[in-house]
């Protein structure tokens, strides 16, 4: 049986406390996972785990334990930091085995509902389920569920695939999560706990991370290396594409259950969505991102004065932009680290001051100087317009941009928050008319062969892409289900709600 005390922050977020007036203008990742197996404190290094995963999901965070007996389960609104750091709430999460999520939601009201880890009490004993990914069929999946009397309790596509886990006909727990699994399509990394057993999966490409970790014979499962370094623990290897990974008393298990394809990681986790601190895939994504800003001064060089990143994404590849150029780095735009995501609702004026909110131009740098700014992505456009207006009111003689990524002119389906494809900039404007939009002297993107170089690859082969490259290519590595119309269009708003 489970036990899950009702959450203080109640069923619906308030707005006024949850609006983003910043506009960040980035790609979100929707989910980051954690999950260990063998700790006295494996709540409190659950926490933790969250914490530094903080970065892929800031609206929702909730702990699943399992202490010998029954599973205790705590979901919350907001930040890991300031819901799950007081002792009363962990001293609730008992048991040597707990998994984690952190969430990013895309439709709708943030709830408590949609916060995982899901839970479920089976035949076979209880199961908890945290998800980070999308899948590309949710909705038709979903359809067929709800025909066959299937109740949800929830508007995310991970509840799919505990219903089927419920419905599965295989006998054995591993064999029913297999058969479940081999029933959708999406991109996906799980961590599942049982009354017995910490289980982590990633679908056939590979596209979203988890690895595997190690610390005073524990075992950890987590979407980063950076949730490893925050505890003190060995980082052992990355979970393998189409892999099952079984952790009980007796150590690791390792099994293959799905047809092998081609790997298909998500290279814009080099890009933004990973920290810089993490390995990913075996490679430093600081040093990926160094090398992607030398990449784009090969590429894309410009007479300037002075380099300049947009904080903070842009720093790493700004410093590999200026040691490759010979042009001095220099922070001219300084950020207010002590504004976060949750903020009063601003008023008209408030909303008028947008980025400066979050950023200032650092005025005795810029005044009368050319610079080059170096940001990761354009999305939709509207924080750069106002980054280059801040560095044009400080004095700048010259505002000319270069972006560390090919132009972002395709959604994601496989576990991003995305907007549509008509407003992405670079899919609605050509080069000359951003430029004009965002009123630089220059504008230019990293090529896609170049992001493939960075990443240490000679060039992107175009018949079997080595990564999913879907936001600037438009290649989608897996089968798009329900956007093809295999879904009722009411319900597919609702399931591309990943986990």
């Amino acid at each position: 049986m489970a036990n899950i005390p009702g959450s203080s922050t109640g069923e619906n977020a308030t707005r006024a406390l949850t609006t983003n007036p910043f506009d960040d203008d980035k790609l979100h990742e929707e989910c980051g996972v954690f999950g260990i197996f063998g700790s006295v404190d494996a709540a409190a290094m659950t926490a933790l785990g969250l914490h530094a995963l903080q970065h892929r999901g800031q609206e929702a965070a909730g702990i699943v334990s399992f202490d010998g007996k029954n599973f205790n389960a705590d979901r919350r609104l907001g930040l890991v930091g300031d819901k799950f750091t007081r002792p009363d709430v962990i001293e609730r999460l008992k048991g040597e085995s707990a998994i984690g999520h952190v969430r990013y939601s895309t439709h709708g009201e943030p709830v408590i509902r949609n916060t995982q880890p899901l839970f479920a009490d089976l035949a076979g004993g209880g199961i908890a389920v945290a998800h980070n990914g999308n899948l590309t069929n949710a909705g038709a999946v979903n359809k067929q569920l709800v025909a066959d009397g299937a109740i949800f309790q929830t508007t995310s596509d991970t509840e799919n695939v505990v219903h089927l886990i419920a419905r599965s006909r295989q006998k054995h727990m591993l064999r029913r999560i297999s058969d479940a699994l081999s029933q959708v399509e999406g991109a996906y990394s799980f961590v599942m706990l049982t009354n017995k057993k910490l289980i982590g999966v990633r679908d056939p490409h590979g596209v979203r991370p988890l690895v595997l970790g190690q610390l005073d014979g524990a075992w950890m499962l987590a979407s980063e290396t950076c949730a490893l370094d925050i505890i003190g623990a060995e980082y052992v290897r990355d979970v393998d594409p189409g892999e099952m990974v079984v952790i009980t008393k007796d150590g690791v298990e390792s099994h293959h259950p799905f047809v092998k394809k081609p790997n298909r990681f998500c290279i814009f986790e080099y890009v933004y969505f990973a920290r810089p601190d993490s390995l990913v895939e075996g490679r430093s994504v600081y040093n990926v991102r160094r090398r992607i800003g030398a990449e784009l001064a090969r590429e894309k060089p410009i007479e300037v004065d002075m380099v300049v990143p947009v904080p903070d994404s842009g720093v790493p590849g700004a410093i590999g932009y200026a040691e490759e150029s010979g042009v001095p780095f220099q922070l001219g735009i300084i950020r207010n680290h002590y504004v976060g995501r949750t903020f009063i609702e601003p008023t008209d004026q408030i909303r008028h001051l947008g980025v400066k909110l979050k950023h200032n131009a650092n005025r005795t740098l810029i005044e009368g100087k050319r610079i080059v700014l170096i940001d990761d992505s354009i999305v939709r456009g509207t924080t750069s317009v106002k980054i280059v207006e801040m560095m044009r009111e400080a004095g700048a003689k010259e505002v000319h941009m270069r972006i560390a990524s090919p132009p972002t002119t395709d959604p994601c389906f496989y576990g991003v928050n995305t907007p549509q494809k008509e407003k992405l900039l670079a899919a609605a404007m050509s080069l000359e008319e951003m430029e004009k939009h965002i009123n630089v002297d220059s504008l230019a993107y990293l090529s896609i062969d170049g992001l493939y170089r960075a990443v240490g690859e000679a060039q992107r082969n175009n018949e079997a892409p080595q990564f999913c490259d879907a936001c600037f290519t438009g290649d989608y590595a897996i089968p798009l289900i329900d956007q093809d119309g295999g879904a009722d269009s009411r319900q597919l708003s609702l399931l591309t709600e990943a986990g």
